[in-house]
């Protein structure tokens, strides 16, 4: 270019033997070649940077790694179909390891990462609304990102504590964080505004009063633990405060020290799935990829972290559910969107819960079982963990409408010449509750139970039998639960039992011993969830969950 520009500023000199049109000719092209070579400079456009590393789930990459734990390291391809993850960039390791170990299955797919501290993840993701995943470092992010909206469903998968980590030897001699202040110490910290390590070493040192001192005398603050862990590595500080499990995978070039500050302050690494996501099937199955013990646990286990109890590994889990047949109208649309949502099927066997004790004795072993009453979970209680009561619901008469009978109180049951429908009181929780309640009231000095039961003419395992039987006419009066009747009540009439205590507790329990136990927990957190709760109350059941009882 400098050379043609010389050309052409330079004075035209008559030369012998050429023609003046000639020369002009010359002149003109080489004129137009300028003006090209002038445009092509103004309109090209530089190459976009390939510094950010651009490396795909499966294993393939180009360009080259730089630091870019400000905006968050990335490791992204075209692919539309892939997952979208944040994750903590002090659990990368494992988590890149099995994302490529993922998309490799022929159930999997390709899950693209972006990396940085657990802080600067979650302001990411507020601003993007997009994505499917987010691991954090701490739980208390994935709480955050639970309380704006941003995150439903959240997944255990590891656990850490803070140390101090510093070069192979220790020729420094740091044994507590007070060697970590003596002038000949230079220390390196993570940002407590970006990464969860650096948010609870500020806590923790906080509450002991090191805090101020400590960062005060902190040489340099990064946003992300692996920095500072480099720091280290590098000779640029002698010190920095660290995940045990970033020094694990350090032990040949670094030492850990424990001290008493950090002893208690476990966190538990947590992948949250997203709101924004358009995959939460897809997602959940990585998720739950992550927190198998044959599949992520290993790999967590071999880069030293703590582990955490998973579940047994199957793309798509098959579990059982028992449950009492008063509770089918209030679950099984739940039950549908579960399935739906987390790619697993739910055998439910809604039956009389004195049937399903007797199966339960027998030998079979639902994952989770939802009780008709409290009294059927405790002849069961030994092989569940601990029930959570979900629900109440009254029992009522329920007769024909218009109530030709007369029918104004449960003494009036005794009447002659009525047809009544009971529950079976070994079958059936409400059957057994119908004794109990009955046997507890007396008529003329004589328990009302006996006295009701020559008009007794059907004996049901479930209570939507007796509401069948009295519409078509076979019944003159039924007990039934209040939530049996949500579709039939322009349909029959309801005389309440005043007398007694006709009350039904509706109590849900995990097998102590399920393949599946946080499946099966995420289960029960969606049946006690707010819109569960909108179902069982539209059906004629009082809500009892609390945030005490959760």
């Amino acid at each position: 270019m400098k050379y043609l520009g010389s050309q052409l500023r330079k004075p035209a000199s008559f030369q012998p033997g050429r023609s003046g049109k000639v020369s002009g000719l010359m002149i003109a092209g080489g004129s137009i070649f300028f003006l090209v070579i002038m445009l092509a400079v103004l309109i090209y456009a530089r190459p976009k940077d390939s510094s950010q590393k651009t490396t795909s789930t499966d294993g393939a990459s180009s360009g080259h790694q730089t630091d870019a734990s400000a905006k968050g390291e990335s490791e992204a391809s075209g692919d539309e179909n892939a997952l979208e993850m944040y994750c903590a960039a002090g659990i990368k390791p494992p988590v890149a390891e099995m994302a490529a170990q993922f998309a490799k299955e022929e159930f999997g797919m390709p899950v693209h990462l972006q990396y940085g501290g657990s802080g600067t993840l979650l302001t990411n993701l507020q601003v993007a609304k997009k994505g499917d995943l987010y691991l954090a470092a701490d739980s208390s992010y994935i709480e955050i990102a639970r309380d704006k909206g941003l995150v439903q469903e959240a997944i255990q998968v590891a656990q850490m504590h803070p140390v101090i980590m510093v070069q192979k030897g220790n020729p420094k001699g740091i044994k507590s964080i007070d060697d970590l202040l003596k002038d000949d110490v230079t220390v390196a910290l993570a940002n407590p505004d970006a990464a969860s390590i650096g948010k609870l070493t500020k806590k923790v040192l906080t509450k002991h009063g090191k805090w101020e001192l400590l960062s005060k005398s902190a040489r340099v603050f990064k946003p992300t633990v692996s920095e500072i862990a480099t720091d280290v590595l590098l000779g640029a500080v002698d010190a920095a405060v660290v995940w045990d499990a970033t020094v694990n995978q350090h032990s040949d070039k670094a030492d850990m020290i424990d001290v008493p500050e950090f002893q208690e302050a476990i966190k538990n690494v947590t992948v949250g799935v997203l709101t924004s996501s358009q995959k939460p099937q897809e997602a959940l199955m990585f998720a739950r990829y992550l927190q198998a013990p044959e599949k992520g646990q290993k790999a967590f286990a071999k880069l030293g972290y703590q582990t955490v109890e998973g579940d047994k590994w199957e793309p798509h889990p098959t579990i059982l559910l028992f449950s009492g047949g008063v509770n089918r109208l209030a679950i099984q649309d739940t039950l549908k969107e579960f399935e739906r949502r987390e790619g697993v099927t739910i055998n439910t066997v809604f039956n009389g819960c004195g049937i399903l004790v007797g199966q339960i004795n027998s030998g079979q072993r639902p994952d989770a079982y939802f009780a008709c009453d409290t009294s059927y979970m405790v002849q069961v209680q030994p092989k569940f963990r601990t029930p959570l009561t979900v629900a109440e619901t009254d029992m009522v008469i329920i007769v024909e409408k218009g109530n030709p009978k007369n029918i104004k109180t449960v003494y009036d049951l005794a009447n002659p010449d009525l047809r009544i429908g009971l529950s079976h009181h070994e079958q059936s929780a409400l059957g057994a509750l119908t004794k109990k309640l009955l046997s507890s009231l007396e008529l003329n000095g004589k328990n009302l139970y006996d006295q009701v039961q020559p008009n007794v003419k059907t004996n049901t395992p479930t209570a939507d039998l007796l509401v069948n039987q009295l519409r078509t006419g076979s019944l003159d009066a039924a007990i039934v639960y209040r939530a049996n009747l949500p579709y039939v009540k322009d349909k029959v009439d309801i005389v309440e039992i005043k007398s007694g205590d006709p009350l039904a507790q509706q109590p849900i329990a995990i097998l102590k011993t399920t393949a599946y136990p946080n499946l099966m927990q995420r289960l029960v957190d969606k049946l006690t969830s707010t819109p569960s709760r909108s179902l069982f109350e539209s059906i004629g059941f009082r809500w009892r969950i609390t945030p005490e009882s959760l």
